[in-house]
């Protein structure tokens, strides 16, 4: 992908933003109100800026408690898809939680989604379970496949 990118917190200013990349490009959308609470909450939040085109191409939510984190949301614009962004927030949220000592990293992913589990498998996700009924869809609900990625334990000094 051509131009530069700027991985930075998400503020609440951005949220406008952050929704039209979040409709764009899901069916069943998190809503304004479920950002600015991950806000409030001091999740780890974090946005993509693409300055070549003005406009933020992608966004992470991940909440880090407890010697594990669990990445809630990762979201790139569909037509950014496929181009390298996904894997450079992926590899961001992974570096953070590292960062914050936690020990593993979990997910949530539709097994629909073929191309973000061929990413998270390629990462060194594994499957872990399944969670019933998960995610909302047009049929009712749809199953989530549950996958997890054991950190590097830090080296002594």
């Amino acid at each position: 992908m051509s131009g530069v990118q700027l991985i930075r917190q998400m503020l609440p200013d951005d949220l406008d933003q952050v929704m039209v990349v979040e409709t764009r490009s899901y069916s069943f959308p998190w809503t304004h109100g479920i950002f600015s609470d991950c806000l409030s909450a001091d999740y780890e939040c974090w946005v993509l800026e693409h300055p070549k085109v003005g406009q933020l191409a992608g966004h992470a939510v991940l909440n880090v408690a407890a010697g594990e984190s669990h990445l809630l949301n990762i979201c790139v614009l569909r037509e950014y898809q496929g181009s390298g962004l996904g894997r450079l927030l992926l590899n961001h949220v992974v570096k953070r939680a590292g960062a914050r000592e936690a020990e593993r990293v979990f997910l949530e992913v539709r097994p629909t989604n073929r191309s973000a589990i061929a990413l998270y498998k390629s990462a060194g996700f594994e499957e872990i379970g399944i969670r019933k009924n998960y995610y909302p869809s047009a049929q009712g609900h749809e199953d989530a496949q549950v996958m997890a990625l054991t950190l590097p334990k830090p080296a002594c000094p």
